[in-house]
């Protein structure tokens, strides 16, 4: 195929018209509910807003339009907007340094089940036929000095019209802007740059020394009052993408906790926020003392966390993992990675196991510990888009369920199912939990709780990680729930009855780290008893 020349003047232009109507329709759409939804005297507002992008995109190319050099970045620009276009109209999502997070932290095996045959044939249409074209269409520069000339001239000439443009409809954008942030996460390829500009400052600025915390922790006088030394356990388990409006214990339709709602002596609580709304910020924050208005990742990198002050008041703390890892929580503690396929094991297929394998060892463990133990379960959950790979067949109540990654090929009903079956799932799991510990004989603790929740179809979002500030409450509440024995209830004068008085009270993460060390009356002076959720509960209090 023969192209025809052209003069290397009119290369950014056309890039950047092609950047800014091809890749960006997540945006548009954003940005025509932004101003009041689409009407037609709003036009002449669409158009010279896209215009105005159309400029600043073309002065930006103009600085990088020299021979061998702009083809490699636009070829670049292309491959990585036509991915970023993809997820966006796909799940909805925004990209922030949040987002970036999350990729570079996500493992393998996540990161694949994002993989599907639309994604290829999108990147294909939209990243590699696009950069072929690019790449074999001849281009006519000048001398050096000419274009350097004819850029400066282009960047100048293309701001100067941006700004004029900006004066005209200034009245009608700055609203628009001001009160929908969310815009400037949605606007491809400046979002990646952005965002990923955030989260290296953010991640280059992580101290690499720990303060220590709490380190006058010790227990207090209900362990010394307990008259034996009989030990106890308590079992936090972090659930993974849980929403609380899917569990039925919330309200929901469906009965997706048919064994918890038998459980005696377990009390739920019902209106509990998230601290993020991705795995890398949630469970950092909610391990750390931090609220989530102080809470930045810096800081809680920077000094130890809930595990710690466990272990200095002299617990044996112990983390199991079946997710992707604990986002540094559990560094200075005992890990037992259990999310690699065992072979011949039930609970395992070729790819992953299920959260039941948490449990396996488990009675030994804590049979054979000569310590009070924490043990902390971090689920794989609810973990999408492959929802109906997370719990075993015979969970597959609800149906029919949606099968495959690409969600646009299910209805929301079946992407629901999928997702309640897990949920279904969760709840055997945690039922299981319970059995195991009433079964140890030794005073115990179940405290449960997830890190976000999930957007199933709601406002067009799926999945989970939008910027919080302006994410739905679909990924923002979280399921919570407490079990007690009655030896650990007695041996730390936990009344039940007052606990499930406050159940429909307002929590949040903010709780877990207070809450946890006044359940096990762990004295220190980093703890708060004002967000002690169980402090009021205490007869001795």
């Amino acid at each position: 195929m023969k192209f025809p020349r052209i003069h290397s003047a009119f290369l950014p232009l056309a890039t950047a018209s092609f950047l800014v109507l091809i890749y960006n329709i997540s945006f548009w759409k954003g940005f025509v509910s932004a101003t009041g939804g689409f009407q037609l005297a709003n036009l002449l507002v669409y158009l010279g807003s896209a215009l105005l992008l159309v400029l600043v995109f073309n002065g930006v190319l103009a600085l990088v339009n020299f021979r061998g050099l702009f083809k490699p970045v636009v070829i670049a620009l292309l491959l990585l907007s036509s991915l970023t276009a993809y997820f966006m109209s796909q799940y909805g999502i925004v990209v922030d340094a949040s987002m970036v997070q999350n990729v570079v932290e996500t493992d393998v095996r996540e990161a694949g089940e994002l993989f599907s045959w639309k994604l290829v044939q999108s990147v294909l249409l939209l990243g590699v036929i696009p950069s072929w074209l690019i790449w074999r269409l001849p281009v006519r520069y000048g001398s050096l000095r000419r274009e350097v000339l004819v850029n400066t001239g282009l960047v100048a000439g293309s701001l100067l019209l941006a700004a004029g443009l900006l004066i005209v409809l200034f009245k009608t954008l700055a609203p628009a802007i001001r009160e929908h942030r969310e815009l400037r996460f949605m606007l491809t390829p400046t979002n990646v740059f952005q965002a990923t500009n955030s989260y290296l400052k953010r991640k280059w600025a992580t101290a690499t020394v720990i303060a220590p915390l709490g380190t006058d922790a010790a227990r207090g006088s209900l362990w010394a009052a307990a008259g034996t030394s009989q030990r106890t356990v308590t079992i936090i388990v972090v659930g993974e993408t849980a929403r609380a409006m899917n569990f039925s214990l919330n309200g929901y339709g469906r009965e997706t906790n048919p064994r918890l709602a038998q459980v005696q002596s377990l009390v739920n609580f019902t209106n509990v926020s998230s601290c993020g709304t991705a795995t890398a910020v949630s469970v950092p924050c909610v391990f750390s003392d931090l609220t989530r208005e102080d809470y930045s990742e810096d800081k809680a990198r920077s000094k130890e966390g809930l595990l710690d002050v466990l272990q200095h008041a002299g617990l044996e703390v112990i983390w199991r993992d079946n997710n992707s890892g604990c986002k540094g929580v559990c560094d200075r503690v005992r890990f037992e990675d259990m999310s690699k396929p065992v072979a011949g094991n039930a609970l395992c297929n070729a790819e992953e196991c299920y959260d039941e394998h948490l449990l396996e060892g488990l009675p030994e463990l804590i049979r054979d510990a000569r310590r009070d133990l924490v043990i902390v379960l971090h689920q794989k959950g609810s973990h999408g888009p492959a929802y109906w790979k997370r719990y075993p067949p015979e969970f597959k109540k609800f149906g029919p369920v949606c099968q495959t990654n690409e969600l646009e090929q299910c209805t929301r009903e079946q992407i629901t199912a999928a997702y309640d079956n897990t949920i279904l799932y969760t709840d055997y799991f945690l039922d299981k939990t319970i059995k195991v510990l009433k079964e140890s004989g030794v005073p115990a603790s179940m405290l449960y709780f997830s890190d976000h929740g999930e957007s199933l179809g709601e406002k067009n979002m799926y999945l989970h990680g939008a910027p919080y500030i302006f994410s739905p409450e679909e990924q923002r509440k979280v399921p919570m729930m407490l079990w007690l024995s009655d030896g650990f209830s007695q041996r730390f004068h936990l009344d039940r009855n007052c606990l499930a008085a406050r159940s429909i009270q307002p929590f949040s993460h903010d709780n877990v780290f207070h809450s946890t060390l006044g359940m096990l009356n762990v004295n220190t002076a980093v703890y708060n008893p004002k967000l002690d959720m169980f402090h009021a509960c205490i007869n001795d209090a």
